[in-house]
């Protein structure tokens, strides 16, 4: 199997569910690399292919920790001694290379389905998430009011949560319909390695519900970690602008990067 094969044959088992992998492209060269070259990145260091020029594929592999984690998708400009030129690319050797993480889509599972829990699925599912949609009520857990959503489960949230498999690429967001199934849902998710956990509410709200599940004896660092009050401060009062505001916050928190400004301040 020649190099392209082997890296086509990775990237569809990443987007499957298998590892993901980082591929980067020469998409532009004045002869200091060829175009079209391939470099794909394991996780764990692991390279397959190459640009062309060793020192390329070493900037490339050095910076792939970086790129995993924030799930880029970008293009860099570097020198052909692998110098990143940032995006100075007027330099007649430069070459430019796309950086791509190939992964399988994130998961965003919602504890709600009313109001705010379906405008957040409509966005999260633009957005590119598989969106599961968990409520104990049928009128809600209804999968003709979600037709967006992969699922819709309809059970009690301890049942349905309690099992329910989570990794570093399932965010979970607490919006019922009352803190009591709130909190109910966060304790089933707390510490199970989810991406993110977040819950709305009010301060005082959000700060009685986590003091509760402390005084439980869950592990303080894994209730620190949750998201509460969810969502970016943009003064948002419908349910559509409070999903906007969490959606933004899920993707600065995917991203691993991001202030909440406005880019024109």
């Amino acid at each position: 199997m020649s190099d392209a094969d082997a890296i086509a044959a990775e990237i569809a088992r990443a987007l499957e569910g298998g590892p993901p992998v980082l591929v980067a492209t020469v998409i532009g060269s004045a002869g200091a690399a060829p175009v079209g070259a391939k470099l794909l990145v394991r996780r764990g260091g692991a390279t397959l292919g190459t640009l062309g020029a060793a020192l390329l594929d070493v900037a490339v592999r050095e910076g792939a920790a970086e790129a995993f984690r924030r799930h880029r998708v970008h293009t860099c400009y570097l020198s052909p001694a692998g110098e990143d030129l940032g995006r100075r690319d007027a330099a007649p050797d430069t070459v430019q290379v796309m950086i791509e993480v190939h992964e399988p889509p994130c998961s965003l599972v919602i504890a709600g389905g009313g109001h705010v829990g379906k405008a957040l699925s409509e966005i999260a599912a633009l957005c590119g998430f598989r969106v599961t949609i968990v409520d104990d009520r049928p009128e809600y857990a209804d999968a003709a009011r979600f037709p967006e959503a992969e699922r819709v489960i309809r059970g009690r949230f301890e049942e349905i949560l309690a099992d329910y498999p989570l990794d570093a690429t399932t965010y979970v967001v607490a919006v019922t319909r009352g803190h009591r199934h709130d909190e109910t849902s966060l304790r089933c998710v707390i510490g199970r390695g989810a991406a993110y956990v977040g819950m709305i509410g009010s301060r005082r709200r959000a700060a009685a519900v986590l003091q509760h599940l402390r005084e439980e004896g869950i592990d303080p660092g894994a209730v620190a970690e949750v998201r509460t009050p969810i969502g970016l401060d943009i003064s948002a009062e419908s349910p559509e602008e409070i999903a906007v505001a969490i959606m933004a916050e899920i993707i600065m928190h995917r991203r691993g990067s991001g202030t909440g400004r406005a880019l024109s301040s």
